[in-house]
């Protein structure tokens, strides 16, 4: 079948097209029903099953005769180690960290956080957890302290399981100093910290709170996967919320299962076996999805990535692990071959490996430009598809269905709506817009299995955030628009998250952090374009009356305080002095329209602006920077 089949036979029928999907997941007990609506909006799927994410991971493939396959390749540039892990191994090693998981007294529902860096023991932790029915938050291990101890307060673990350090190119982040100052920030206190020692970094533990990772699992035995409702929480991630404050988006086990799987050959063109690459971190939802998750439950091979696309050593690192690994399918973010580019416009490096391998690049996480996807094609020589989709949603919502029927490309569009995904462009009344005219990309409830069916602990957040501001559809929070064809573009965000090489980060976050230095009264951040991280953020202060400190001071100072409550991924580098910030004349401070100026863009003059003469103030001093030349 081609893909308009497809879709239109999810279309017809939805509750067929999810059941026939779920046939393939090992089901305790299988589900009679795909789609419970018994408390819309708020959908969920395959309520009245009972199944376990691990089991679908791992296990099956043990025993249908793929434990000697690898299932994860490690491959880590800055220690320069590699290591193999079948799905024999990932068994023993799952299973056992659970055991151990279980004496210290973690059960089904418990929460566990994951601080750890892109090493095979961070899969293991979040299968383990799995297995057992617990619910983990993976946390980025380059957030700084304050932001993991809000994580912690929200998710309330018993357990933090972390390592002793990150690495970087010509530097090592250690984690336990942020882990303590984050535990003594929360309220919520984990009973225990689980750290893997790496060579590279001891962290100093805690007698009575603190285990050594391989002491831990000493007394352990192995444990057998317990079974969970179908609606249960596989995990909480947090991704940035528009009021600085992070949301935890829930994904539920059943429908994680069952849409995972479909995507890997409808979307990503791999059979089981096949290598397939995600250049992501396991804090991201890429991570969980296509790193972890989705990869193993298909019984592909896994590729666990430690380094950079440049100077982990050299801009050919891509390549070699594609070559090397005889990967099939690779998927990255536009920033990752922005580095490479810049670094190896020629492309010099791929002339040493052989790729012939590679069959397709995904890129996602941020909007591909045209000069990127262009490069990569001529420089690979194979499909290069901008797929779009959402931490929110856990899988793709707007892609290229290789696996189906590889579509024609439209450079500058992520191409069409995936099966379970009814797309729409609304105005701000909620009118569905004709073909062409940009508005608010929205997506008509239920949303497919996978998705978020709410946020953690925070149902009314969930409505508001998503479902109201468009009754019967879930809100995006993009603005774009969909051709004649079906492709939808996506021109900008409709809110104040900024896309920063991949990583979605609050501005709102940002402010809230420069809000707290004592000079300054007042504050805006903005996400400018930038040739390589796709955006960065640029913070305007205005300072308190009576201040004659030098600017440069407090700049330095504001940007120290950002890298140390947001970390260094926020990328907080640029910040000016301004007397006064464009607002409307209800006070709303006129951001989109300081982007404009920023990115020389052309801009109608708000309506509601209060004094037009201040915008010509902002254009001065991004002049000042190096934008709005």
């Amino acid at each position: 079948m081609d893909y308009h089949s497809i879709y239109e036979s999810w279309r017809a029928d939805p509750e067929k097209f999810w059941m026939d999907a779920a046939k393939n997941i090992d089901w305790h007990k299988k589900p009679t029903f795909a789609l419970n609506h018994s408390n819309a909006p708020l959908y969920e799927w395959y309520t009245d099953s009972f199944v376990n994410t691990c089991f679908n991971a791992v296990d099956r493939h043990v025993k249908n005769g793929r434990a000697d396959q690898t299932a994860i390749i490690y491959d880590s540039p800055v220690t320069e180690k590699q290591l193999h892990l079948t799905y024999k191994d990932l068994l023993e090693k799952t299973s056992l960290l659970a055991g151990a998981l279980i004496n210290k007294g973690i059960t089904k529902g418990d929460r566990v956080i994951i601080y750890m860096p892109m090493v095979p023991e961070a899969i293991i932790a979040m299968l383990a957890c799995a297995r057992i029915g617990a619910i983990h938050s993976v946390v980025f291990g380059g957030f700084a302290s304050n932001e993991l101890a809000v994580r912690i307060d929200d998710a309330q673990p018993k357990t933090i399981l972390a390592a002793s350090c990150g690495i970087e190119p010509g530097r090592i982040i250690e984690y336990k100093p942020l882990i303590d100052e984050a535990i003594e920030l929360s309220e919520h206190k984990p009973e225990c910290v689980v750290i893997l020692q790496r060579p590279e970094a001891q962290a100093s533990l805690m007698p009575g709170r603190d285990f050594d990772w391989e002491e831990f699992q000493l007394d352990a035995k192995p444990a057998d996967c317990v079974m969970v409702e179908g609606n249960h929480p596989a995990y909480i991630l947090y991704t940035s919320g528009t009021t600085g404050a992070p949301k935890g988006v829930v994904r539920p086990t059943a429908g994680h299962l069952v849409a995972l799987h479909w995507s890997m050959k409808n979307i990503y063109d791999v059979d089981p076996g096949d290598v397939f690459w995600a250049a992501s971190d396991v804090g991201w939802v890429v991570g969980h999805s296509y790193i972890c998750y989705a990869p193993l439950i298909h019984g592909n091979t896994s590729v666990l990535f430690e380094g950079k696309p440049v100077g982990t050593p050299d801009a050919g690192t891509f390549w070699r692990v594609i070559s090397e690994h005889k990967v099939k399918s690779f998927f990255t973010a536009p920033t990752a071959f922005r580095a490479i580019k810049r670094e190896d416009p020629e492309g010099k490096f791929k002339s040493k490996y052989d790729l012939s391998c590679l069959k397709a690049l995904y890129l996602a996480g941020e909007r591909a430009d045209p000069d990127t996807i262009y490069w990569a094609q001529n420089l690979l020589g194979v499909p290069v598809i901008d797929h779009w989709w959402q931490t929110e949603t856990g899988w793709t919502i707007v892609g290229n269905p290789m696996g189906i029927e590889a579509l024609p490309i439209k450079v500058g569009s992520p191409s069409v709506p995936m099966p379970g995904y009814d797309v729409r462009i609304l105005d701000n009344d909620g009118k569905e817009l004709p073909k062409g005219e940009l508005g608010a990309v929205a997506i008509k409830l239920p949303l497919p299995p996978g998705t978020l069916p709410t946020l953690w602990n925070a149902e009314e957040r969930f409505k508001n955030s998503y479902l109201s501001t468009f009754p019967g559809f879930y809100e995006t929070g993009d603005a774009g628009l969909i051709d004649d064809d079906g492709y939808l573009y996506i021109m900008a965000r409709t809110d104040d998250v900024i896309n920063v090489a991949g990583h979605r980060l609050s501005t709102g976050a940002m402010e809230e952090a420069l809000s707290n230095h004592s000079d300054v009264a007042e504050c805006a951040v903005i996400g400018v374009s930038d040739q390589l991280k796709g955006q960065v953020p640029l913070g305007f202060l205005c300072l308190t009356n009576g201040v004659n400190r030098p600017h440069k001071e407090i700049v330095d100072e504001c940007i120290q305080l950002v890298r140390d409550q947001i970390g260094p991924v926020a990328s907080f580098k640029l910040a000016t002095v301004v007397a006064r910030l464009p607002k409307t004349r209800s006070g709303k401070i006129l951001r989109a329209t300081m982007v404009k100026i920023a990115d020389n863009q052309e801009f109608k003059m708000p309506a509601t602006i209060d004094d037009p003469t201040i915008l010509d103030e902002i254009k001065e001093a991004l002049i000042a920077l190096g934008y709005a030349n």
